[in-house]
């Protein structure tokens, strides 16, 4: 604690020389090009060719190396698009800035030069300045170089530390937001119309989730972060966007894990006179063209195990999938009695309320998930899980509804939409029964809803993806705060 009290008293005294100078937070300076630019502009331009041309530029950064020779010194400044070397003597810049630049220089500060542009013997383009100035005097210390930012929760906690430290951070946070423009750019070539639909909700739906709540002073009522845009969404298809998506933050008040954060990103999307086929379809491609984006095959790691969007993705049935993965006996997988007790051996508590469709998902997410490596989607979902979702023809027991997992997580959710505001109302009322019962998920009855659906919801398909599940796969990160920039932790004291 001494030595770094010891830092930061000595950057203190330097700060006070820096704004005696009247130099001090000074915003004049005006960059030219970045560092990644320079680096392709002169890719192929040698030392003496350098000379001939004599170009000259201005660079901005953060000072990340420094070494003092005397007369002249090198400096390595990083920018948002990398880093380039600075060369700085007194014959160029003057004796004076030289040596009282230097004084007050240390790593981290923030500087912009001005300069030609040379190579070295060493043949690295670098920046021989003509000026230097001093933009920004920092008061603590980077993190050592070498090692970096150890610490995986000062990562997430300080993550402008673990950006400026950590090139592979950097690219990680890059290529989500190229990702999310990529999945952008696929809905809008589809005549989907992006839409943005209330964060503030005066009944929690579209999703069964623990709601956070706030409270409208001026209209003196609870008001919710909402956890799903869907019903939103699909009001607007009521009214005649055929083809509506949104890039969304949602809140659902849950645990948190590698898997969980209560705040996070997702995309749904909801196509008029289409089904949930349709959307498997259009999921299966838009998965091969991300896949391809990032690979330029149709093959991607993640930790450590290869996967193949060359092809669809399988399609299996719930009761199929608990029947082959949970060796269940078909003839027994709508035994209340034998799923209530095989969910016991697997130590998971059962409400007396549920019916069968709830013991078959409960069961399915504690011996299925996990196993279900390769794409795989899951489909035929009981409609005592489905609130939302159509019925299957010809079985109303279940639900024309798929939910898509790799490496046994849960990607996307997509249905059929139930468009019978007689069979909704119902649905509604068995799911504000089961919150009356005590269920915190449970979705609440939405007249406003049911309203739209009256004046006529085309037969129609929608889907939502979990955009920064999505990204943890794309980018091979083993957990979701390594693709947040700024995760939901718990207290640090």
């Amino acid at each position: 604690m001494t030595e770094e009290r010891d830092i930061r008293l000595n950057r203190q005294r330097k700060m006070e020389q820096w704004l005696d100078s009247g130099e001090g937070y000074v915003n004049s300076f005006r960059r030219q090009d970045s560092a990644e630019d320079l680096q392709k502009k002169y890719r192929e331009v040698d030392k003496s060719e350098l000379e001939k041309i004599a170009d000259s530029s201005s660079v901005c950064g953060r000072v990340m190396f420094k070494r003092v020779m005397g007369k002249a010194s090198f400096v390595s400044i990083q920018d948002f698009s990398g880093q380039i070397q600075c060369y700085l003597t007194k014959e160029k810049v003057g004796e004076e800035k030289y040596q009282r630049i230097l004084d007050l220089l240390d790593i981290g500060d923030i500087i912009g030069v001005k300069g030609i542009m040379m190579r070295t013997n060493k043949g690295e383009l670098t920046v021989s300045a003509d000026e230097i100035h001093l933009l920004n005097k920092t008061l603590l210390p980077l993190p050592e170089k070498f090692h970096g930012l150890a610490d995986q929760e000062t990562k997430y906690r300080q993550r402008y530390l673990d950006l400026i430290m950590s090139g592979e951070t950097r690219e990680r946070f890059q290529s989500r937001s190229y990702l999310i423009n990529e999945i952008r750019n696929f809905f809008v070539e589809r005549g989907y119309l992006e839409v943005e639909t209330p964060m503030m909700h005066p009944i929690p739906g579209g999703a069964t989730a623990r709601p956070f709540s706030t409270f409208h002073n001026a209209l003196d009522t609870e008001l919710y972060l909402r956890i799903a845009p869907e019903l939103y969404l699909k009001k607007l298809v009521v009214g005649g966007f055929e083809r509506v998506f949104e890039v969304n933050r949602n809140f659902r008040n849950e645990g948190l894990s590698t898997r969980h954060n209560p705040e996070f990103t997702m995309l749904e999307c909801y196509q008029a006179y289409s089904d949930y086929r349709d959307l498997i379809e259009m999921t299966d491609q838009l998965l091969k063209e991300l896949v391809y984006s990032v690979t330029k095959s149709n093959r991607i790691e993640y930790q450590g195990r290869e996967y193949d969007f060359s092809s669809g993705a399988e399609q299996i049935t719930m009761a199929e999938a608990i029947c082959t993965f949970a060796d269940v006996d078909e003839n027994r997988i709508d035994d209340e009695s034998f799923l209530r007790d095989l969910l016991d051996k697997n130590k998971v508590e059962s409400d007396q309320n549920w019916g069968v469709g709830k013991l078959q998902m409960e069961l399915f997410e504690a011996t299925v998930e996990g196993k279900l490596l390769d794409p795989t989607y899951i489909t035929e979902y009981p409609a005592e899980v489905s609130p939302l979702a159509r019925r299957k023809d010809g079985n109303s027991s279940v639900t024309d509804r798929f939910e898509l997992f790799i490496g046994g997580r849960e990607y996307a959710n997509g249905f059929s939409e139930l468009n019978d505001p007689l069979d909704q109302a119902e649905r509604f009322r068995l799911q504000a029964s089961l919150k009356d019962e005590g269920d915190n998920e449970a979705m609440h009855f939405d007249q406003d809803y049911i309203t739209a659906l009256e004046y006529g919801l085309p037969p129609t398909a929608g889907e939502g993806i979990g955009i920064d599940r999505l990204i943890m796969f794309l980018t091979n990160a083993p957990s979701i705060r390594d693709v947040l920039l700024f995760p939901q932790l718990r207290n640090s004291g």
